[in-house]
């Protein structure tokens, strides 16, 4: 199954993706909330509520008249993991971790799945990250790894943008990595039934129709179970957190020149069962903000 959120006719909310088709489930199914997170939280329930709407498409809309957003708009947590493909461990010149490294992007730096994403005005050090990732579906403490797939929603295609100078000046990498529009993901959760193993599947980010990363996730240092385990020793993960599991070689950080990303530059991410997401640069507008709405 395909969960989305989509907007259409100003109005934005939760579906499920059939063929060409969205089915919108709040309509077809009046008991199910509008928004991913609350859907999430409603368990199996809702869950076999979406899969039985799935036969039932009495109000739908073309997939290409609607907006995907992110499929968690606002999620709780945004976690991703440092250096856990041993061949972007050998490109950029250090060793593999014994323990996972994680750093935090900020919420705000959620994009949809076919937005576009901003040069910022402050650096020209622009850099792709072609990533699985995955979204949890039940709140988890303390889960083994054997049972880790029991509190994963599904799977989507992400971005980890990049801002490198920005990356290199804090050890934390936060802020390098939590500019505006920096972490597209999507173009739905794919979830984790139709997966099969997440861990044998084809990865590839294209920037101007060239191939720049190409891996597969079998090579993945900590495998994505193995990443629940860890995060929940510390803290509880909740419905509607995403976790990015990491990026193979072939970032521009490791080339001689680097081939930082311009604006202009059109860049894809596609993934084996789950599907490509894609954003073009665009200049950021740097006007100062204060007050307003999201």
């Amino acid at each position: 199954m395909k969960l989305c959120t989509f907007t259409h006719g100003q109005r934005t909310r939760i579906g499920v993706v059939v063929g060409e088709l969205v089915i919108d489930l709040p309509a077809v199914v009046p008991e199910l909330p509008s928004d991913m997170i609350s859907f999430l939280q409603a368990g199996d329930e809702a869950m076999a509520l979406a899969e039985e709407a799935q036969t039932k498409p009495d109000v739908s809309f073309p997939v290409a008249d609607v907006v995907l957003e992110a499929p968690v708009p606002r999620p709780g947590k945004i976690l991703a993991i440092g250096l856990n493909y041993a061949d972007h461990v050998a490109e950029t010149g250090g060793t593999a971790p014994s323990v996972q490294m994680w750093f935090n992007k900020q919420t705000t730096a959620t994009n949809r799945p076919y937005g576009s994403i901003n040069k910022p005005a402050v650096s020209d050090t622009l850099d792709y990250e072609g990533e699985l990732a995955f979204v949890i579906g039940k709140r988890a403490k303390h889960v083994p790894k054997e049972r880790a797939h029991e509190v994963i929603a599904g799977y989507c295609c992400g971005n980890d943008v990049s801002v490198r100078d920005w990356q290199a000046a804090s050890r934390t990498m936060q802020i390098g990595k939590s500019f505006d529009t920096h972490a597209p993901f999507g173009p739905w959760i794919v979830t984790a039934d139709e997966v099969g193993d997440p861990h044998n599947l084809g990865i590839r980010t294209v920037v101007n129709d060239e191939v720049r990363q190409n891996s597969n996730t079998e090579h993945l240092i900590f495998n994505c179970f193995e990443q629940v385990e860890h995060l929940t020793k510390s803290f509880t993960l909740e419905p509607g957190d995403v976790i990015f599991t990491g990026t193979s070689s072939g970032v521009a950080a490791a080339m001689r020149p680097p081939p930082w990303l311009k604006v202009g530059d059109e860049v894809r991410i596609e993934i084996e069962k789950v599907g490509y997401i894609e954003h073009t640069v665009v200049e950021e507008d740097a006007q100062t903000v204060i007050g307003g709405s999201s």
